[in-house]
C-alpha cells in the first residue's frame, strides 16, 4: 500500500492524537473501571519505553502529533518522567499529556514537567472521603488533593479533574467539585458513565447525563453557557461560567456521542492498537515490534487499523457489544 501522510479513515476523519497506556496496573479499584480482584499482565508483556518511543516515532511519518499516556494508573510505572522525556523530544510531537488518578502525584509533578509533561488531567469523582471510598475502594484522597495542588505549583495550566457522574451516587459531588474547581482554578470534566465497568452493572438508568449535570451546577453556583472557542475535535463539550469564574467540560459519550469527530487512537499496554474505546478487534504492534520491524511495517499496521474503523460505537443501539478489556486494560 501507498503510505498516505496523514491518518485518514474511511469516515474522512483525521487521526493525530495518540493514547499510549504505559501500564493496566493501578493503587485503586474504581468500580466503574476495575474488579477488586484482578490479576495483571507479566511485565515482560508491557512496552518497554524503547519500544514504545520506536512506536510514536513511526507514527509521527503519517501525522500523530499529540501523546496521551494512560494506563491503569500511569505513575505506577517506574521512571515515566524518562518516558515522558524520550517523547517530548521526538521530532513531530507537539503535545504530551497525562491522565492520573493523583495519589503518587505529589511527589513527582515538577519532574514530569521538567521532562516535557504539558497537560495533565487528575481524575476525582468525589470530594467526600465516605464516597470516595466506595468508590475506589480505597482511602487517598488528601493525596489526590495533594497531587492537583502540587501540579499546579509546578506549572500546569490548566490542569483538568476529570469526574465520572453516576446517577443515584455522584450528584451530591457535582457542586463541591464545581466550588472546589472555581476556587482552585481548575477545568472541571464531567464523564456519562460508561459501560466499560468490571461487573457489568452498567445500566442507562444509571448514567447521570450532561443536562442534568449542567442544571445542578446553574442551580448551585450559577448560569454556564456554551464556550466561544470551543474545539470541535475535543470529547468534551465546554461551558464558561457566565461570572468568569471558570469553565466547566461535560464529555457527553452516552448522550451526545462524539464518534464523528474523533481524532484518536490507542495503544494499550501490552502492545495491542485499538483504534476505538470500544473497538473489539485489535492489531498486535508489540508483536511486530520485537521480530524486528521496521518503521513501514508499523506505519501500515496503524494505518490499516485506522482504516477499518468504524463509524461509532453504537452504545445507543440493540447492535452494541461491549468490548472483552475493562477499562483499566484499555487505557482511558
Amino acid at each position: 500500500m501507498t503510505m498516505p501522510d496523514r491518518l485518514i479513515d474511511r469516515f474522512g476523519r483525521v487521526h493525530n492524537n495518540l493514547r499510549i497506556s504505559v501500564t493496566d496496573r493501578c493503587n485503586i479499584r474504581c468500580v466503574y473501571c476495575m474488579p477488586e480482584n484482578v490479576e495483571f499482565l507479566p511485565k515482560t508483556s508491557l512496552l518497554s519505553f524503547e519500544e514504545i518511543a520506536q512506536f510514536v516515532r513511526a507514527s509521527t511519518r503519517v501525522g500523530i502529533n499529540k501523546i496521551r499516556l494512560t494506563g491503569g494508573e500511569p505513575l505506577v510505572r517506574r521512571n515515566l518522567p524518562v518516558l515522558v522525556e524520550q517523547l517530548a523530544n521526538i521530532p513531530g510531537i507537539k503535545d504530551v499529556g497525562l491522565t492520573t488518578n493523583g495519589i503518587l502525584l505529589a511527589p513527582m509533578a515538577q519532574a514530569l514537567w521538567d521532562a516535557g509533561l504539558r497537560r495533565i488531567n487528575i481524575s476525582l469523582d468525589t470530594l467526600d472521603a465516605d464516597r470516595f471510598l466506595e468508590l475506589t475502594r480505597r482511602t487517598g484522597l488528601e493525596q489526590v488533593i495533594e497531587g492537583i495542588l502540587a501540579a499546579k505549583a509546578a506549572g500546569f495550566d490548566p490542569v483538568k479533574i476529570n469526574a465520572v457522574a453516576i446517577k443515584g451516587v455522584t450528584e451530591p459531588d457535582v457542586v463541591p467539585l464545581g466550588e472546589f474547581c472555581r476556587k482552585h482554578g481548575l477545568e472541571l470534566r464531567f464523564i456519562e458513565y460508561m459501560p466499560l465497568d468490571a461487573g457489568n452493572l452498567w445500566e442507562r438508568d444509571k448514567v447521570l447525563y450532561a443536562h442534568e449535570i449542567l442544571d445542578l451546577l446553574t442551580q448551585g453556583i450559577g448560569p454556564l453557557a456554551p464556550a466561544a472557542d470551543h474545539d470541535p475535535k475535543a470529547p468534551a463539550l465546554d461551558y464558561d461560567y457566565v461570572d468568569g469564574g471558570g469553565r466547566v467540560g461535560m464529555i457527553a459519550s452516552v448522550s451526545r456521542p462524539f464518534c464523528m469527530s474523533c481524532n484518536r487512537v490507542r495503544l494499550t499496554a501490552d502492545g495491542k492498537l485499538r483504534n476505538c474505546l470500544f473497538a473489539l478487534d485489535e492489531t498486535d504492534v508489540r508483536t511486530l515490534i520485537r521480530a524486528g520491524a521496521s518503521d513501514d511495517e508499523l506505519v501500515r499496521a496503524l494505518c490499516e487499523s485506522v482504516a477499518a474503523k468504524w463509524e461509532g460505537h453504537e452504545i445507543n443501539t440493540a447492535r452494541f457489544i461491549k468490548p472483552e478489556r475493562l477499562m483499566h486494560s484499555i487505557g482511558g
